[in-house]
């Protein structure tokens, strides 16, 4: 998701993300499980979930109400030139984009364009790409960093969080949540066990206790969504495996991320995720 005229942080801040290599891999995987039930890139997905934001596509849940799938499509356009089967759209997706409307008004052809060009067209994959790490990836890594994030695990909640909270400053967005789980912090917490330490508000914390405290802060932001326009069909309180799947794997102590880690599905079930040639362990 994307509110109007927002951008983070620019491609410059791709340089800063340390969560990368197969760990980089994993954490979009996993996101993707979460959006799509798989770990593939569904670029052809698109549908109108009724939760107020109209159309929502790609790898990164882009959306028509929300403007970030009209940043991809200026994107696109300026791959191909402006010739392409969005550009009869381009007046409605702007004004809707510019409204935060989640009107589909005007778009019936949108995700059957949507759709085909996902599956057929490497310059329209390549824009969701470019949009996914530049409004996604590289600010939630950058907000990481600046709390002293040294965990996989912990970079990728930040990720994960940033896609569906958004990366910008509302009152359910991820600096908010970064803000709040902090302020949490009064004493030294070092319960962890992690072997990462933060400076939180002068006081040492292990990383792992930040972690979690932050999860707990994203729960009742999913169960008490703060801005209107994600209260839309109580959509987000259904998404708590999104939290369940983080604390599973914090629970097997899965911290930094090499050859696979193992998450939970939607569904609650073990999926182990595999770098390259890697195996997965035997079932524990």
């Amino acid at each position: 998701m994307y509110i109007k005229g927002i951008l983070a942080l620019s491609f410059a801040a791709l340089a800063s993300a340390k969560l990368d290599g197969c760990a980089k891999t994993f954490a979009l995987a996993i996101t993707n499980i979460y959006e799509n039930g798989d770990t593939d890139f569904h670029f052809d997905y698109c549908e109108n979930l009724n939760d107020g934001r109209g159309f929502t596509s790609g790898i990164a849940g882009f959306c028509t109400g929300t403007g970030d799938a009209w940043e991809v499509i200026q994107k696109y356009h300026s791959l191909t030139g402006g010739n392409d089967k969005f550009k009869p759209m381009d007046s409605v997706l702007k004004q809707y984009a510019e409204d935060s409307d989640s009107s589909t008004k005007g778009l019936d052809n949108y995700c059957k364009v949507w759709e085909e060009l996902g599956k057929t067209d490497k310059r329209f994959r390549k824009a969701q790409t470019l949009l996914r790490d530049e409004m996604y990836f590289a600010p939630s890594q950058e907000f990481g960093a600046k709390i002293g994030l040294q965990l996989s695990i912990s970079q990728a909640q930040m990720y994960d969080a940033g896609i569906q909270h958004g990366t910008w400053a509302d009152k359910d967005g991820l600096p908010t949540l970064i803000e709040e789980t902090s302020a949490s912090f009064g004493n030294d917490t070092l319960d962890g066990n992690s072997e990462s330490t933060l400076d939180i508000n002068g006081h040492k914390v292990d990383e792992i206790a930040w972690l979690k405290k932050f999860m707990q802060v994203r729960q009742d932001h999913l169960l008490h969504p703060r801005e209107k326009y994600n209260q839309g069909d109580n959509y987000w309180a259904q998404t708590l495996y999104r939290v369940r799947s983080y604390e599973y794997a914090i629970d097997r102590k899965e911290y930094m991320w090499t050859d696979s880690v193992k998450f939970l599905d939607n569904d609650g079930k073990p999926v182990c995720i595999r770098c390259e040639t890697a195996k997965c362990p035997a079932q524990q």
